[in-house]
């Protein structure tokens, strides 16, 4: 079962900085996603929502950029504003407290957002430098948001995953989104060969304008399996349906998110447990805050 490291090394170090993917690189990890967002000027940048100030702080260095309903958008930053913000691990906005709080400390360590570019040379670096072939695992983050606001995310991140060769079917890159409509487009618009993953969350998240209780059965995962290579499901779904075994019927790998030791599903108890009930059930592989820890059979 395939490690891939959740934000990077995410359990220990802030999500998304290059230390983080460093480290998850050093302890073992299969593959290191990206989530990718656009700046003002287009600038594909590694972070997981289309907003900066769970992340950074970006608050207190432009306290008059906020919209209206009080939130800190990357895209109305240039890439030159957001290289002056302090990248630091998640807080919850409404109490200023962080998500997680055993995890790394905040402080004044000088962690940066990295652009897509700079970590792809980053990743490409580490595997020459120490002989592996550490994949990555990059994320098209809201779409049809992005496509209002006048980006054409999909076609820039495209583009920039061929500039690092990244573009035949064979490259150790899968691409994953939640929008399905986009994904079909990626597919067979667009004409990508990269292997695709669609994302299956919770109608209620809102996350893209798809119906995944459609997906989420039979006739739904056959669709799926026209344009993608395989299903990231949300970890509860993968547990408590026969949702791993419907899919790899149809042809699918399955690759479930996201393994915290110090958020566990119901009704499991420890990291191991989850691995391991996970890897019995034939996921093909898992998304992980703590890609150090693996289940106990491979």
């Amino acid at each position: 079962m395939d490690i891939i490291a959740h934000r990077g090394a995410s359990g220990y170090l802030p999500e998304h900085s290059l230390v983080a993917k460093a480290l998850a690189h050093g302890l073992g990890a299969d593959y290191l996603e990206q989530d990718v967002v656009l700046s003002s000027d287009h600038i594909p940048i590694v972070l997981h929502d289309i907003h900066l100030d769970t992340v950074s702080d970006v608050a207190s260095k432009f306290p008059m950029r906020a919209r209206d309903d009080g939130r800190f958008y990357a895209i109305d930053f240039s890439i030159d504003e957001i290289k002056t913000l302090q990248l630091n691990e998640r807080i919850n906005l409404a109490t200023g407290d962080a998500c997680y709080p055993n995890r790394f400390p905040a402080g004044s360590t000088n962690f940066t957002i990295p652009t897509l570019a700079e970590e792809l040379e980053f990743i490409q670096g580490l595997n020459h430098s120490t002989g592996r072939d550490v994949g990555i695992y990059p994320e098209i983050k809201k779409p049809a948001w992005h496509q209002a606001q006048g980006g054409c995310i999909t076609e820039i991140i495209l583009s920039t995953l061929a500039d690092f060769g990244y573009e035949a079917r064979n490259s150790n890159c899968y691409v994953q989104c939640f929008d399905a409509e986009e994904a079909r487009r990626i597919r067979h618009e667009l004409g990508s060969e990269l292997k695709l993953i669609q994302l299956i969350g919770m109608n209620a998240w809102q996350e893209a304008p798809t119906d995944f209780e459609n997906l989420l059965t039979q006739e739904g995962l056959q669709e799926v399996a026209g344009y993608a290579d395989g299903i990231g499901p949300w970890i509860p779904m993968a547990l408590s349906t026969p949702l791993i075994q419907q899919a790899h019927v149809c042809g699918l790998l399955v690759h479930p998110y996201t393994v915290r030791k110090d958020d566990m599903p119901e009704r499991v108890s420890t990291i191991h447990e989850l691995l391991n009930r996970l890897a019995e059930l034939g996921a093909d592989g898992v998304f992980s805050d703590f890609p150090d820890i693996r289940p106990d059979t491979r």
